[in-house]
């Protein structure tokens, strides 16, 4: 893979959450990657794949040092959605997908069948499956409120542990709502 003009604007930054280390990119039009892992080499490991050219940036980099204090925040918090640009880079299968992902309230879940009807695509469930493990934008494009036709959690890639704490957070900031 060749590195692009756009990747080599990428900087990225790792550091830690309540769900383990997370790494957050940020390009020019807004968060590029949001990934989760508990081995940082891991994280940078995948940044590179994904933005060849991305360079290492430092709390000495203010826009970066706030990006990844608003995505840890929420985490911590995934109700609050950051006020963050979004720099979504997919197909146009995907980019529906994750607009619709961005539609599903907090605390809620919805199964890959009941999303692909909500796009229209009813007979598309292994892509919209596909298309969640896909994104790259964790938590704040929640493929983590997407599960299975029986209510079972299934694959989430960055763990279904994970999928399950966020889950387990918003369902109890839901019922406090009430």
């Amino acid at each position: 893979m060749t590195a692009s003009r756009q990747d080599a604007e990428i900087r990225f930054i790792i550091g830690p959450s309540g769900l383990g280390m997370v790494m957050v990119a940020l390009g020019p039009e807004g968060l590029a990657a949001i990934m989760l892992d508990t081995d940082e080499r891991a994280l940078q490991k995948a940044v590179l794949a994904s933005f060849p050219a991305a360079q290492v940036g430092g709390a000495d980099d203010a826009a970066l040092a706030h990006s990844l204090e608003v995505v840890t925040a929420c985490i911590e918090a995934p109700w609050a959605m950051p006020d963050l640009p979004l720099a979504l880079q997919g197909t146009p299968f995907q980019l529906q997908v994750w607009r619709a992902l961005r539609g599903i309230p907090c605390g809620q879940t919805v199964t890959y069948g009941e999303l692909a009807a909500s796009i229209g695509r009813p007979g598309a469930v292994r892509a919209v499956a596909g298309a969640c493990a896909a994104n790259r934008l964790a938590v704040v494009v929640p493929c983590h409120r997407v599960i299975r036709h029986d209510g079972s959690l299934s694959g989430y890639r960055w763990g279904v542990e994970r999928k399950q704490a966020l889950l387990a957070r918003e369902r109890a900031w839901r019922a406090g709502e009430k």
